[in-house]
């Protein structure tokens, strides 16, 4: 099938409407794909994509619900549509209508992503859009269902929307059900924390807030007294986005603010625990949060802003001239997330979402030498990896000592082996993320595969698909894999102390790695700082 183009020989009614010859060839071309003429399937991709890039930004097509419709034929088609319909949001397109919310969240049901629907129909909601009662009866046919599935399940029925699991199963730390519980639980304590502002009102500033589809690098918003002046957008996900920012616009006094819709006060929390529970001489490896500003429409989390760049953009730099992190710095910073993960799992705290992308590199700010590697002394104190993002935070001292979890992170590539296989898990979720990491580190960025092998006494063990190149110490990537992919829901303080000495130790049998590191760390501080 060739693509048809927009028609345009009635030129009134197209001056009037141009997207109307677009919709009439568009409309065509689905007419012959499903009349078995899947022929053409690319073609009206790039009809599709070539009309969305020519109306998105007519306002007269905003709130268009034939426009709307064209930008959900493309997305069902599209591999990341999680992008695509970001990218709707960010241009508000139909924003305001209950429409966009809806079928979002039917085609994430389609896809098993009940969670993710879920929270779509709450953000519409939360938005009060138009026809409001459209999507709230929506909504409940949605727990409608999702309760119909679960109880074939054996499974509780659905308690506003999430997936809550009977207690002999263990509970999903993520769901809404428990996260509000924990909230009401905290409040008490929350609201004390030096730093916590909250409004029962929708944010009113003078300026907007910035966001992808206003964002403007010289807005200059006041919270609480301090004037914040943008810089840029630094990072955005499903439900937040995170800008530099310098606090009464004094370049030396940099933040990120990080702005989620609808608020989430959770993470500002988790801060505080750290500040509470981790030592000062441990406590730069996690972030910090300055304060937080809740409203009832979105909440502004104000953080310390590292530049340096994540282990993700370390790795990346690799990639792309077609290597592979040298072994060297792989074991350096292994050892900076063993040390990560046994302080934090020690004080009964789970990160969640261990992956590299969520750690910062540090840079000391004064030269490194050999001396005080083994006890993170001197200027290595200042050196490393800062672990930040703390939305799917897991507090333990919140369950009961022998809780078992059975919630899935649902991110591609960092499911636990449990999660796979529906199984409870634990501190898993955070050990798993780190072979992850360690695994894109050694082969390229690859993601890990796992495979699940026979052992000698009828049972089995996990190990990864992949194989060591013969010149790596395999023996010590060996037993990080063997302890940690088969690592069970006890504590794993031993497991992980042991293994950072293992690893420790090595470095230090060899002044020649230490001086190699050395160099390795400097290259890539000029190279990641730079960019």
């Amino acid at each position: 099938m060739a693509v048809t183009r927009p028609n345009s020989d009635d030129t009134a009614i197209s001056a009037h409407d141009p997207l109307l010859p677009w919709l009439l060839s568009i409309k065509k071309a689905l007419d012959e794909w499903c009349s078995d003429n899947h022929s053409g399937v690319v073609n009206l991709d790039k009809l599709l994509s070539d009309c969305i890039s020519t109306f998105k930004h007519h306002s007269q097509y905003k709130n268009d619900i034939r426009f709307l419709k064209i930008w959900f034929l493309y997305l069902e088609g599209h591999k990341d549509f999680e992008k695509v319909f970001r990218e709707m949001e960010k241009i508000e397109i139909c924003i305001g209508h209950s429409l966009l919310y809806q079928w979002y969240a039917l085609f994430l049901e389609a896809k098993g992503k009940w969670q993710d629907a879920h929270m779509v129909y709450q953000i519409g909601i939360s938005r009060k859009v138009e026809p409001l009662e459209k999507l709230k009866e929506a909504h409940s046919l949605f727990l409608d269902r999702i309760s119909e599935r679960l109880n074939a399940s054996s499974l509780q029925k659905v308690d506003e929307g999430e997936l809550i699991e009977s207690e002999k199963r263990g509970v999903n730390p993520w769901s809404s059900s428990t996260m509000e519980d924990q909230l009401k639980r905290i409040n008490a304590k929350l609201i004390k924390y030096d730093g916590y502002r909250a409004s029962n009102k929708v944010y009113s500033g003078k300026v907007a807030l910035p966001s992808g589809k206003n964002l403007s690098r010289n807005k200059i918003i006041e919270l609480g007294g301090k004037k914040y002046h943008i810089k840029g957008c630094a990072g955005q996900g499903g439900f937040a986005e995170i800008f530099k920012a310098f606090v009464n616009s004094d370049p030396d006094d940099v933040v990120a603010l990080k702005i989620q819709k609808p608020a989430f006060p959770w993470e500002f929390y988790m801060y505080r625990q750290l500040d509470q529970r981790i030592s000062d001489e441990g406590r730069s490896r996690y972030g910090f949060a300055h304060r937080i500003h809740l409203y009832s429409d979105c909440s502004i989390l104000v953080c310390n802003y590292i530049p340096q760049g994540t282990v993700l953009d370390a790795i990346n730099s690799y990639v792309v001239i077609g290597k592979s992190m040298e072994e060297v710095l792989c074991i350096y910073y292994t050892i900076e997330m063993l040390c990560i993960l046994e302080s934090l799992h020690n004080v009964g705290i789970i990160h969640g979402d261990f992956k590299p992308d969520n750690l910062l590199i540090r840079y000391a700010r004064d030269d490194l030498t050999t001396d005080g590697f083994h006890d993170h002394s001197g200027p290595w104190r200042d050196q490393g990896l800062c672990l930040v993002d703390w939305g799917r935070g897991i507090d333990l001292r919140l369950f009961p000592d022998n809780i078992d979890f059975t919630g899935d992170c649902r991110t591609s590539g960092f499911r636990c082996v449990e999660m796979q296989e529906k199984k409870p898990w634990k501190f898993q979720v955070d050990t798993y993320g780190l072979c992850v990491i360690v695994h894109m580190m050694l082969h390229g960025g690859r993601s890990l595969e796992v495979e699940k092998k026979a052992s000698p006494d009828g049972g089995f063990f996990y190990q990864p698909r992949s194989s060591f190149k013969r010149y790596w110490n395999v023996e010590l990537w060996k037993n990080l894999f063997s302890k940690l992919l088969n690592i069970g829901p006890a504590s794993d303080k031993e497991v992980l102390k042991n293994l950072r000495g293992s690893f420790q130790d090595y470095m230090c049998s060899n002044p020649q790695l230490l001086k190699k590191l050395l160099e390795l760390l400097a290259k890539q501080r000029s190279s990641l700082c730079s960019a």
